[in-house]
């Protein structure tokens, strides 16, 4: 009964035509993979090579200040108080992200992670909107003392509502799918426990998990996380708001072999549906897919237009679609 309960819950917050999140304003929190934002330097501690000066992919100053501008109309269009992103290389990317954009200021938070591509994980937030209390790194050490990107925990205030969010980056399938699955069964536990510790202190913690977690909502480390089975206290505890959206045609945030992904996902705590004064925007939860974010025509039609495909400058946007939603006051 509990369990549907909440899908009912969960498909009113996103499919009621009656409820309109424009009408009510917000903290607008979104995510999104910038598709491999480096520098213009080749960093002997990382693999960057590629996006270096000189480089296999040929980088020019010009191509650098095309990708910038691309990702700033990506930050315009979302307008966001809260904004997540991974594959970003530093810190200085991040300020040249927010020189480029000038509708907002943003502050930032990262850290650089041991991921051996030197890609890591950040989060910028409208400091007017919101208030930074405290942040740190979730170092994630895989099988084999195997380096990959950390997870971003900031702890946060709106309205002097306290608020949790995660920005993920889980491990790829890269070098195979298989290989890569109890790679994300460590990176789940990991944010598991965490999870465990902050509502063991608050049960109805106000929590957004961000990211490309780069699973299905319906994959195995994805849907051990929201069920918490490691605790039965805290079975439920979570709601992922891009459940309604599996299997819907032509829609996703990524494409991989012709066929539409939910790999970029919101996941919030189901205080944020059931507790009091901090709560979701109902059918707040959009995709940012624009006609101009995906190729219209060719073979590709309909993927994301990327930056990059392999060495060869598309001189789009990313290969992934940003996601968003909105939390609200309710008194």
């Amino acid at each position: 009964m509990a369990i549907l309960s909440f899908q009912i819950v969960l498909l009113i917050f996103v499919s009621n035509p009656l409820l309109n999140a424009q009408d009510t304003k917000g903290l607008k929190v979104s995510f999104w993979n910038v598709e491999n934002l480096f520098d213009l330097d080749n960093d002997p501690d990382k693999n960057d090579d590629e996006f270096s000066i000189g480089g296999r992919k040929n980088v020019t100053t010009e191509i650098y200040d095309l990708k910038l501008k691309n990702c700033g109309e990506v930050l315009q269009d979302l307008n966001a108080d809260i904004l997540g992103i991974c594959e970003v290389e530093n810190r200085f990317m991040l300020e040249e992200l927010n020189r480029t954009y000038t509708d907002r200021d943003y502050s930032i938070v990262h850290y650089d992670s041991p991921d051996n591509r030197g890609i890591d994980c950040a989060l910028l937030y409208d400091a007017k909107v919101f208030k930074l209390l405290e942040s740190n790194p979730v170092e994630n050490i895989l099988p084999g003392n195997l380096p990959t990107r950390d997870i971003i925990h900031v702890k946060g205030s709106y309205h002097d509502q306290l608020l949790h969010i995660f920005v993920n980056h889980w491990p790829s399938n890269y070098g195979g799918r298989e290989k890569a699955i109890p790679k994300r069964a460590v990176t789940s536990n990991l944010l598991e426990n965490v999870l465990l510790d902050i509502l063991e202190d608050d049960p109805d913690a106000n929590i957004v998990l961000i990211g490309d977690f780069n699973e299905e909502p319906t994959d195995s480390n994805i849907i051990e996380l929201i069920d918490m089975k490691n605790d039965n206290r805290y079975a439920k505890s979570f709601i992922n708001l891009m459940d309604p959206l599996v299997g819907k045609e032509k829609v996703g945030t990524y494409v991989y072999r012709g066929k539409d992904n939910l790999i970029d996902q919101i996941i919030i705590s189901s205080g944020l549906i059931n507790a009091d004064p901090l709560k979701i925007i109902p059918r707040s939860l959009t995709i940012l897919d624009l006609p101009k974010y995906r190729q219209q025509e060719g073979k590709y039609a309909h993927y994301p237009f990327r930056f990059w495909a392999g060495n060869r400058l598309l001189g789009g946007y990313s290969d992934h679609l940003a996601v968003s939603c909105t939390l609200f006051i309710d008194r």
